[in-house]
This record gives structure tokens, sequence and C-alpha cells, in this order.
């Protein structure tokens, strides 16, 4: 991932950059998803914890101790008295012992916690999925954020010159005595107003710019060149929306982590009620013990033992009961984010669609326009159309070719939406 993000950055200054080399650079740079991936490593560390209780533990233990005085054995008896050297050698003696203990039974709090931590793990790869799916949109957003800007910022542009130049033939015309001065005022009024336009398109591009570079970890006055089309399936938005919803309800990383949380809550549950169960284990051991009484050194030994905690002050089922709350809470949870999900499928799947229409009809209005503007200025020049003609051709124009890239970008933007929304962004 980090080779194919410095690969776009080889690339960048060459051609212009695609939305797939941006999402290449903020998977690399995003914190957040950082911290996503994190989560998993560790909710992953904490199913190997939990699979390793089934196995055995063996423990050890090593003393050194030194008595002011070895104690003797002394036995009296009516027949006889007997009194033993000390027991330790040189008042001190040392102690080690192994210890192996392997689970019997745990009343399926063992099987239960595995089951929890199988369950964390596929709600939080399932959230790094949907953080990844959120991080992707955001820059697609941010990226036809900068399109969008760059096209007011064209547009102010072009308004501008077609102004200046109306301007330009009304201060002919005007010394020429060929029209009334408010012509020529109007008309370097609504310049000045389109100048004052273009400086807030200009500077809206800068804010774009750093709003993108920052979901990349780019410097903030980074100033790319960015390809204008981007790759979206358009066969998603002919597809018919009960068969959006169905896939949408399938694969979004959200409804996956909210049912894995319900499913871990109710493990953790059953976990908590068996720690109430009986406790069996077998253990074995083997101790060495300085003396110098007994006639041996080493011991070795195996048993099974049983422990049953029979009141507690009825913790662990309180426990229980609160993580079956909680689970029932995530699965409430869940039903709400369904219909959320469905909600938004039949909204992009709509806005596909409206898109569409809107590009095809506002391609025919900016032709129109710019046709409406050469008329106008060449009616205004042989006098036979008024200023306030001119002047309203440059504001349609303005209009419909704002208009026109707009809903080219919002087609984009839907067709992504679409994507995301069904869970294959």
């Amino acid at each position: 991932m980090l080779a194919l993000a410095a690969a776009a950055l080889v690339t960048r200054g060459a051609a212009a950059e695609t939305l797939g080399q941006a999402w290449q650079m903020a998977i690399a740079n995003n914190q957040a998803l950082a911290a996503a991936h994190d989560e998993v490593e560790g909710a992953r560390a904490k199913e190997r914890a939990a699979r390793g209780g089934r196995w055995p533990t063996v423990d050890t233990s090593v003393g050194y101790t030194r008595l002011n005085a070895a104690p003797q054995l002394d036995v009296v008896t009516p027949g006889f008295t007997f009194r033993s050297g000390p027991i330790f050698k040189d008042d001190q003696y040392v102690s080690g012992t192994v210890q192996v203990k392997v689970p019997l039974y745990a009343g399926g709090r063992i099987t239960a916690g595995i089951r929890a931590a199988r369950e964390s793990l596929t709600g939080v790869s399932a959230q790094e999925q949907a953080a990844l799916s959120d991080l992707k949109l955001a820059v697609a957003e941010a990226y036809v954020g900068v399109l969008r800007a760059r096209s007011e910022l064209a547009v102010a542009d072009s308004s501008v010159a077609s102004l200046r130049a109306h301007v330009s033939d009304a201060k002919s015309m005007f010394q020429r005595q060929l029209v009334a001065k408010s012509d020529l005022l109007a008309a370097q009024v609504a310049l000045a107003v389109a100048e004052e336009r273009q400086v807030s398109a200009a500077n809206g591009v800068q804010i774009a710019l750093a709003d993108y570079n920052r979901l990349l970890g780019e410097p903030l006055e980074r100033a790319p060149r960015l390809e204008g089309r981007l790759d979206i399936a358009p066969a998603l938005a002919t597809e018919a929306v009960g068969s959006l919803v169905r896939r949408a309800l399938a694969a979004r990383g959200e409804l996956k982590g909210l049912a894995a949380q319900s499913s871990a809550l109710a493990a953790q549950a059953r976990a908590a009620t068996g720690s109430r169960l009986p406790q069996v284990a077998l253990t074995g051991g083997y101790t060495h013990f300085d003396n110098q009484i007994l006639d041996r050194q080493n011991f070795s030994m195996v048993g099974v033992g049983f422990t049953w905690r029979l009141f507690d002050g009825g913790v662990a089922r309180d426990e229980a009961d609160s993580l079956r709350s909680e689970s029932r809470a995530a699965g409430r949870r869940l039903a709400d984010q369904r219909s959320q999900v469905e909600l938004q499928v039949r909204q992009a799947w709509l806005a596909v669609r409206a898109a569409h229409a809107r590009v095809a009809a506002s391609r025919e209005a900016t032709a129109q326009a710019a046709e409406n503007l050469r008329i106008s200025r060449e009616l205004y020049g042989a006098g036979l159309a008024s200023n306030t003609q001119v002047l309203d051709a440059v504001t349609l124009q303005v209009q419909a070719t704002n208009d026109h890239d707009n809903a080219m970008l919002d087609e984009s933007l839907a067709g992504m939406e679409l994507e995301y929304a069904v869970g294959a962004l």
C-alpha cells in the first residue's frame, strides 16, 4: 500500500492525479484508518489469548529461606525419646515447584470467551472496512469539491472576459454617441460584480484544495492537476433498487459490526454465567524440598481440583444480565441501521437517475446560452439590442455553464455515493 502511494507521488507530476491515486495516498497517511487497523490487531491478539485458555498452564516457583536456627524433630513417647539433628543443613533450605494445570470443565466459560473474542474480531474488522469506505467517500467528495471550485473559477473567468469585451464595446459605442452613458456604467458595474465573484471563486479553490490535501496527508498548499472524470460503476444505476438494497444489507461494514457486537456481548454474558458453575481442573506437579530428615527431597503429584463459588454477592449474575441487555441494545441498533442503509441506497439510486437527467438537460441549455450571448452581442453592436439584453445573456450563460458543470460532477459523485451505499466502495 505504501509502495502504491509512493508510485502515485512519482507519477503525479507527469500526469493528472486520479481519484485512485488520491485514495492510495489517503490510505497510506490517514491516522484514523491506521488506528482502526491497530484495533483489529489488538482484537486478533485477544482472540489468541482466549483460545489459549484451553491449553494447560505451567507454573514454577523457587525459594531460598534462611532461619535463625533450624528446627529439630523431637519425638517423646512413654517408651522412648527421640531427638533428630537439624532438619535443614546450615539453618537454610531451597525449595522449588513445577505445577501443570489442565482445565477439564469450566461451565462453558472458556468456550464462550473464545466465541466473544472471535465475534469482537469480526466486529472491529467490519469497522475497519466501514472506516475505509468512509475515507474513500470523503476523499471522493473533496476531489469533486476541488473540481467544482475550479469549474466555478473557470466560469467566473469566462464571465469576466465576456463582460470586459462588452465594456469595451459599450465604451466604443458611447464615444461614438451611439448609446447612453448608462449603458457603459451598467456594463462596468456588472464587470465589477463579476470580478468580485472571480476573487471569491479563486478563494474557494484554495479552500477546497486545503481540505482535499488534508485528507491525503499532503501539504495544504499543494495544487495538483486532477483528472476530470471519476471511475464509477455505471451498471449499479441500472439494477433494480431492491437488488441493491439486498446487496447493501449483506455487505455494509456497519451492519456486520453491529451484528458481531451483539453476538460478542451475548457470548460474554454466557461466559459470566459459566463462572458461577463448578470449575474442574487436572493438576500435576513436581517439588524439590531440601531437608536432612525425610527419606527424599523430590516429590511428584497428580490430582483433580474442584472449585465452586457458591456466593459472590450477585456480581456474576448482574454482570451477565448487564451484558445481555447490551446485546439486545446492539441488536436494536442493528435493526435501525438496516433501515437507514435501505434509505441511503434508495436516495443514492434516485440521485443517480436525477443527475443523469440533469446532465442531458443542462447540456442543451449550455449550447443555447452560448448562442444567445453571441447573437445578443452582435445585435447590440448593430444597435438592435439593449445593454440589458447583453447583460442578461451573460448571466444566463454563467448560470447554464455552472448548472451543466455541477450536473456532471453531481452525476459522478452520486454514482460514488451509490457504490458507498451498496457497500461496494
